[in-house]
């Protein structure tokens, strides 16, 4: 279970990239699985401690074994985690284009993948070292900081018309078709797909697909739906969140959650910590 949580505001000038750190502390007798919803962010995690396993029920290579500091994502499915013991760590979530900047690679290169840090540049596995030998929370996010700072110094900037393309689509939610996204950018369909696939990760339309999920997933835990308490019922939540109609939220949710939205909100109320 987690023992403790701090969230840490990043220095006003890394807001464009970051939004916030969260420091973690776990503590599990015994295995403890998580079903992960897919998203259309990357997930940095720096931690020490109890290794975690991430597997993707798709494909057996695209999860990490036995590591606490991972990549994640995007991911246009559900994936699982499993860890057991006691671990700490910092979790931060970042838009595609802000880790396409950080990281200085295309996201091509990470979707659908969970990649150990090691794997992927020595100024990562340097910053989970430098994190687990700090005393303190404080400590840890400004030295998040100064790493993150330091790599935009040394990365160049992602095209913005992309950048530009990203902040439309998140923008309307998801809510603004390919065409029109091309058509706003000045580039065909065609083109933009590929180019925006090459560096966020997934094509337009799938992180449409998943900006409209990820609005809907977070309305499930935070409102009573169909249960004792009053509040808008899933055929509602459909016409609010874009989908044609219930069933189509439904199947949404199962691809990328694994599981009906309200057997997702029944195992939210059964276990309000």
């Amino acid at each position: 279970m987690l023992t403790e949580a701090v969230i840490g505001l990043p220095d006003p000038r890394l807001r464009p990239y970051v939004d916030r750190y969260l420091g973690y502390r776990e503590r599990t007798a015994g295995p403890l699985v998580r079903r992960e919803a897919a998203g259309a962010f990357v997930v940095l995690i720096l931690g020490w401690g109890a290794p975690l396993d991430v597997t993707d029920p798709r494909a057996a290579d695209r999860g990490a074994r036995g590591t606490s500091a991972f990549l994640a994502g995007p991911f246009d499915g559900w994936c699982a985690t499993r860890t057991a013991g006691e671990g700490m760590g910092v979790q931060v979530l970042l838009t595609a284009p802000a880790a396409r900047r950080l990281l200085g690679l295309p996201l091509g290169e990470l979707a659908n993948r969970a990649l150990p840090v090691d794997r992927l540049g020595g100024w990562l596995v340097r910053l989970r070292d430098e994190l687990a030998d700090l005393p303190d929370w404080a400590g840890r996010f400004a030295r998040l900081d100064a790493a993150f700072a330091a790599r935009l110094a040394v990365t160049g900037p992602v095209d913005p018309r992309l950048v530009g393309a990203w902040r439309l689509l998140a923008g309307s939610g998801g809510a603004l078709g390919v065409g029109a996204l091309a058509d706003e950018v000045g580039w065909s369909r065609r083109h933009l797909a590929v180019r925006f696939r090459r560096e966020f990760g997934l094509p337009p339309k799938t992180v449409a697909r998943l900006l409209r999920f990820q609005r809907a997933y977070a309305m499930v835990g935070a409102t009573p739906v169909g249960g004792g308490v009053p509040g808008p019922g899933w055929a509602e939540l459909a016409v609010r969140f874009g989908y044609y109609d219930q069933s189509h939220l439904i199947r949404e949710f199962r691809e990328f959650a694994g599981a009906t939205p309200a057997a997702l909100a029944g195992s939210h109320s059964s276990n309000p910590a």
